[in-house]
């Protein structure tokens, strides 16, 4: 039995036009999404980065799985991006998203790593559990432009060199 409302395609039209205007599509970047042409033996081919930088860490999302593996772009051509792949490549396929981080490589650093087995980005792999107190980047306020830390005694220059 059908109903007493049916859209006529004028009403449609109107309808759908007004959610398209009401859409915030001028926020969406399609600079930051690409697609993963080739990968294999460690190292992705990419179309779609135009905005990457050299160093800067992209992630991929694998369609089959969706595990995601981070990556590095290095090699910044005209219409492509080579970057090599940190961890399981061979879930990764041709036609992957592969998406921008806005960060260069970083690993975490400080006295929770001593003793500890990490990966080449600073992950724990012996199986003792997340890293405690560790930080990205150095960032634990012993940085060389820190005002406050400790510096060296300076030797007196003033002396003269000749008598």
């Amino acid at each position: 039995m059908a109903t007493d409302s049916i859209l006529r395609p004028g009403e449609l039209k109107e309808i759908l036009l007004k959610e398209i205007q009401a859409a915030d599509l001028a926020d969406i970047d399609v600079r930051e999404v690409g697609t993963a042409l080739e990968v294999k033996d460690g190292i992705a081919r990419i179309y779609g980065l135009t905005s990457a930088m050299a160093g800067e860490m992209l992630e991929f999302t694998s369609s089959e799985t969706g595990e995601k593996v981070t990556g590095q772009a290095l090699n910044l051509e005209e219409d492509n991006i080579g970057a090599v792949i940190f961890g399981d490549y061979l879930v990764l396929r041709e036609g992957d998203e592969v998406r921008r981080t806005g960060r260069v490589l970083e690993v975490p650093v400080g006295p929770a790593l001593v003793g500890r087995v990490v990966d080449a980005l600073g992950r724990p792999v012996d199986g003792l559990g997340p890293l405690q107190g560790a930080a990205p980047d150095g960032d634990q306020g012993n940085r060389l432009d820190d005002p406050d830390r400790p510096r060296p005694a300076r030797a007196d220059h003033r002396r003269p060199r000749h008598r």
